[in-house]
């Protein structure tokens, strides 16, 4: 769901860090040394001790102490976890696979946002706003940025969800290629609606891209049965579910709800609609000549070079 961001966009700036004394008496006129006393002179005082300067980091922690040689038992559970990670990952579907690393990096970004000093920089660049200083990165990387922790995890269980489908009818290649441009394009369509009515507050999420995921496979499989998960009993087909999303996304940017970004959801799935029906034959299908010209071009490059060819 591709929400309006209503967090504030001035975040604590963070303090400046005092210059370290080093730099500073860098340009200072070294002072002479003291006068050495005679020896058993009764003015001689204590010898004065040189200042401590001050360090801007802790020192570290003292090691752990050392109880000799550890039993070969502690890596029962190291091999155990190899292990069922690897058949976990083994028994995944090539969609779940694929979309594993879209997954991690919602995540990853998800972390960025718990960082105060991170604040700024996430509302300039991981969220999409026409009134922004940032206008055309954000259309790309406010598709991956969630701020809510429920909102992440219900646009990464829907991607999950139609994964597998996703990427038997399209490919790796070709999913990864359609994702990423449909976050432009819903992103270029909330733009357009908020230049339209005059809201501009900042929205982000992956709900454009997933819309048009969820459009592309209940447009080639409208006769799927899909449930709620709250409600598995409640069945109903792709082509319904289809339907009904598109007439409330509709209606809420006609009314002017501000819950969801409507214009982003209603471009990710026009843009999947229409990829699935006429996209595909236009554009991937006639990107061979393309492909096979930049292949001649390297191969050609890689000659110049006096690289040689692997048979």
């Amino acid at each position: 769901m591709a929400w309006w961001c209503w967090a504030r966009a001035g975040a604590p700036r963070p303090r400046r860090l005092p210059v370290l004394l080093e730099q500073r008496q860098g340009f200072r006129r070294a002072r002479p040394p003291p006068a050495e006393s005679p020896a058993g002179s009764a003015e001689a005082g204590p010898v004065p001790q040189p200042r401590r300067r001050r360090s801007l980091f802790p020192p570290p922690p003292p090691p752990p102490p050392h109880t000799g040689r550890p039993s070969p038992q502690r890596l029962v559970k190291p091999l155990i976890f190899a292990v069922g990670i690897n058949s976990w990952w083994n028994s995944l579907t090539e969609g779940q696979r694929t979309v594993t690393g879209i997954i991690a990096a919602n995540v990853f970004v998800f972390c960025l946002w718990r960082l105060p000093g991170m604040r700024r920089v996430m509302f300039t660049y991981f969220t999409s706003n026409p009134s922004s200083k940032a206008v055309c990165s954000p259309m790309l990387l406010s598709t991956f940025s969630h701020f809510s922790l429920f909102h992440m995890a219900a646009n990464m269980y829907v991607l999950w969800s139609f994964s597998s489908s996703i990427v038997s009818l399209l490919g790796c290649e070709q999913f990864i290629a359609v994702y990423l441009s449909a976050g432009v394009i819903s992103t270029f369509v909330s733009y357009v609606a908020k230049m339209a009515t005059g809201r501009f507050e900042p929205s982000l999420g992956a709900s454009g891209a997933i819309m048009t995921v969820l459009a592309a496979v209940c447009t080639k499989i409208p006769e799927a049965k899909l449930a709620i998960i709250f409600l598995p009993m409640v069945t109903f087909t792709a082509g319904s579910a289809l339907k009904a999303i598109i007439a409330f996304d509709t209606a809420g940017l006609a009314l002017g709800w501000r819950l969801f970004d409507h214009a982003a959801h209603l471009g990710g799935a026009l843009f999947g609609m229409w990829y699935v029906t006429y996209g595909h034959e236009l554009i991937w299908k006639n990107r061979e000549p393309l492909v096979k010209a930049w292949h001649e071009m390297r191969t050609k490059n890689t000659g110049k070079g006096g690289g040689g060819r692997f048979s």
